[in-house]
C-alpha cells in the first residue's frame, strides 16, 4: 500500500495547477513569463489574484489529500510524511511536463499541514512574518521550511527525516532566488 500511495501522490503532484489553470484561462504558460516559475507566487504576477489564489489552493491540496489519505488507511506518520514528499518531488519534477515544475513551497504547506499542524502553522507565520517584512517570496521560504525541523525533531520526530529532504529540494530549487538575494536582484513584490 505504501508504494502504491506514493506512485499516486507523485502523479498527483505532478499536476502543475499553474499551467492547467493557464490554458484554461487562455493565458500564457507562466513557465515563459515573469519569473518562470509555475507557482501561484508567479500567477499572482502574470495571471492575477484570482488565477493565484486558485494555484495556492491546488498545489496545497495535492499536497495534503495523499497525506491525509495515508493516515486514513492507518500508514503511520513516517510512512505518511515520505508520501507527502513525493507528492512534493512530482511538483518539482512534473511527469506530465517535461519535469519542469515549480519550487514546492505550497505543496509542502499541504504536505506539513497533514503531518503535523503545528509544524505548518509555524512555517506560515515565519513566511507571512518574512514577507510582511520583506516583500520577497522567496526568502520567506527560505526562511519558513528549515524553521520547521528543530519542531519536528522535538514533537513530531518520524517527520523529520523526510522534512529534512524536503528543505534540502526546496533551498535547491531556490538555489538561483539565493544568488539574487546575495547580489541584491531579487524580486520583490
Amino acid at each position: 500500500m505504501f508504494w502504491l500511495l506514493t506512485t499516486l501522490a507523485y502523479l498527483l503532484g505532478s499536476l502543475s495547477f499553474a499551467i492547467l489553470l493557464s490554458r484554461l484561462a487562455g493565458r500564457p504558460d507562466p513557465r515563459a513569463s515573469g519569473s518562470g516559475n509555475p507557482g501561484a507566487t508567479n500567477m499572482l504576477r502574470v495571471a492575477g489574484r484570482k488565477l493565484a489564489l486558485l494555484t495556492l489552493l491546488g498545489d496545497v491540496l495535492k499536497g495534503l489529500l495523499p497525506v491525509w489519505f495515508a493516515g486514513h488507511l492507518g500508514l503511520g506518520p513516517q510512512q505518511q510524511a515520505w508520501i507527502g514528499l513525493a507528492a512534493v518531488v512530482g511538483h518539482l519534477y512534473p511527469l506530465y511536463f517535461r519535469f519542469r515544475g515549480g519550487k514546492g513551497v505550497a505543496t509542502a504547506a499541504g504536505m506539513l499541514l497533514g503531518v503535523y499542524p503545528p509544524a505548518a502553522a509555524l512555517a506560515a507565520a515565519a513566511w507571512l512574518l518574512t514577507f510582511a517584512l520583506t516583500r520577497t517570496s522567496s526568502l520567506a521560504s527560505l526562511i519558513a521550511t528549515p524553521l520547521t525541523l528543530p519542531l519536528l525533531a522535538w514533537q513530531h520526530p518520524p517527520a523529520l527525516l523526510p522534512m529534512s529532504v524536503l528543505t534540502g529540494l526546496i533551498v535547491w530549487r531556490h538555489r538561483a532566488n539565493l544568488r539574487d538575494l546575495f547580489s541584491g536582484h531579487e524580486r520583490h513584490f
